[in-house]
């Protein structure tokens, strides 16, 4: 996958003092609701934290910002200048969180991307994809079924990502947001399509909460 920079990518600094890192996704719900623009603080509420995901431990606590000029958020990767500025340069404010399951040295990360309207976010969408889907997470990656959450998604997953061992990315745009999910282990487990598909849902849901003028709630279920 190309440059990122949480627990568990290729390369790049997400934040100060951030790790490697990759992404999933997850499913339920349809098209989008309302489609409001999100601030700093709403954007920081969307990422899932440690109480909405249980059963992982939480490794970077949600957090928000807004870009700084000339420096485009380092989870927004794009090919050529004139991608970076449909995806990269209208973001309005970004943030990341992530998280680590010991049992299977496997990664978790949350990170979104807000723009002022829908039409923007749906452009990123699109420039986005070419760089975090199809095989991006590594070599032969396959398709993985995370339902329909919000108005447009992807998932893939590859035997071998770059903590050597299987990995997914995904991508899903809710009304005026862009999200990402990825996962990553040095292990052989997979991150099985229901687990993938549930993060997903709830991101989504919790993305939605928020253009809706709620304080985003949604979580995984309890195991």
């Amino acid at each position: 996958m190309g440059d990122m920079g949480f627990v568990g990518t290729r390369g790049r600094v997400v934040a100060a003092g951030a790790v490697a890192l990759l992404l999933a996704g997850c499913g339920g719900g349809g098209g989008d609701g309302k489609a409001a623009a999100l601030d700093k603080g709403q954007v920081a509420s969307v990422l899932p934290d440690a109480k909405a995901v249980p059963g992982w431990r939480n490794h970077m606590k949600p957090e928000a910002q807004k870009p700084v000029p000339d420096y485009p958020p380092t989870v927004c990767v794009a090919r050529t200048k004139e991608q970076r500025d449909t995806a990269c340069t209208p973001v309005t404010s970004w943030g990341v969180s992530a998280f680590v399951r010991k049992a299977d040295a496997t990664t978790l990360n949350f990170w979104t991307l807000a723009y002022k309207d829908e039409k923007a976010a749906d452009a990123a969408y699109d420039v986005l994809i070419k760089w975090y889907g199809g095989d991006r997470v590594g070599r032969n990656a396959e398709k993985v079924e995370i339902g329909s959450p919000g108005a447009e998604r992807e998932a893939n997953r590859a035997a071998v990502g770059t903590m050597a061992g299987p990995a997914t990315i995904a991508q899903i745009r809710v009304g005026t947001t862009v999200l990402g999910i990825s996962t990553g282990t040095t292990g052989r487990a997979v991150v099985p399509d229901k687990e993938v598909k549930a993060f997903a849902a709830m991101f989504a849901e919790r993305a939605q909460q928020a253009q809706n003028g709620e304080k985003p709630s949604a979580t995984l279920p309890s195991s």
